[in-house]
Parts: C-alpha cells; structure tokens; sequence
C-alpha cells in the first residue's frame, strides 16, 4: 500500500492511498479553512509543514520515543544531547514568530498548527522544558481552546 513501506498511511474512500503525514494533511485540508486561500498565507502553511519536518520532528519525536516509549535515555545520553539542542534551536524558531502572530500561517488556525502541535505538546516527554518558551506555551492553550479541539484520548474513545 506504501511504496516506502511505512506509517501513517491513509486508505482515500475510492480506495487508493495516500503515505505522508503532511501529504495527508495537504488533502485533506482542500477546501476547507483549515488550508488559506490567500497566497501568501497558504505558502506559510507549506513554510511550516517543511519546517516541521526537518527542524522539528527529527528532533523533539526522537527524544521522545528515546525517553518515553523506548526507555533508552541513559543509553542514548549522548545522542539526547544532540537532539535536545537542535529541538531547542527549533522551538526558538516557533517562539520568535510566536510573539508576533497568533499562529503559525498569520491569525487563523491552519494544519501548520495541527503539525507542529502533535510533537510540541509532548516535548516535555523528551526532556524539553516548555517553560522558556512563553510565546509557544500561550500558542499551544490557543490551540486546544481552537472549536472542536480534542486530545488523541478523547478522539480514540
């Protein structure tokens, strides 16, 4: 089904798929509000979903699959280093254009949010501490307080 051979995958109704989280995000997102319309604002999106990947994730999910899911921090304390200072260097990034703007694509709540919300709330998780980054703290209760909002518990039950 995935060329790659990974997860997540999405099974579209007439039955093709879709790999990428983004990718997925993307489509699904078509012409819904969730995806700007306004050029600009919508280049931002994709500004964000490629930041995400690969100034984000590769950083803040890694240490937390190290610590939380793997177990493995003592035996990866080196590597944790590493991550750690580039996830910090990626939630400096988040909370310098935080402090100017209400979310990540301009004023209105985008998949950009979506994206970067899944592996920025569990930070903590990794080790990251949350606290020095007031713009992204004030930025994550803006998105749970976002009209249907809910966490993977609520959405599973």
């Amino acid at each position: 089904m995935n060329p790659n051979g990974k997860v997540p995958l999405l099974q579209l109704p007439e039955g093709r798929y879709l790999a990428e989280s983004n990718a997925m995000l993307l489509h699904l997102s078509e012409g819904t509000r969730l995806l700007p319309q306004d050029d600009f604002e919508r280049a931002l999106v994709y500004q964000w979903l490629f930041f995400e990947q690969y100034s984000h994730e590769p950083y803040i999910a890694v240490a937390r699959f190290i610590v939380k899911l793997a177990g493995r921090e003592l035996e990866e304390g080196e590597r944790l280093k590493v991550l750690r200072a580039k996830g910090n260097e990626a939630l400096d990034v988040m909370d310098q254009w935080l402090k100017s703007h209400m979310f990540l694509a301009g004023e209105q709540f985008s998949i950009a949010d979506i994206a970067l919300y899944a592996y920025t709330h569990t930070a903590e998780d990794g080790g990251f501490d949350l606290s020095s980054w007031t713009a992204v703290r004030r930025w994550l209760r803006r998105v749970e307080a976002v009209p249907g909002f809910l966490t993977m518990e609520e959405a599973c039950s």
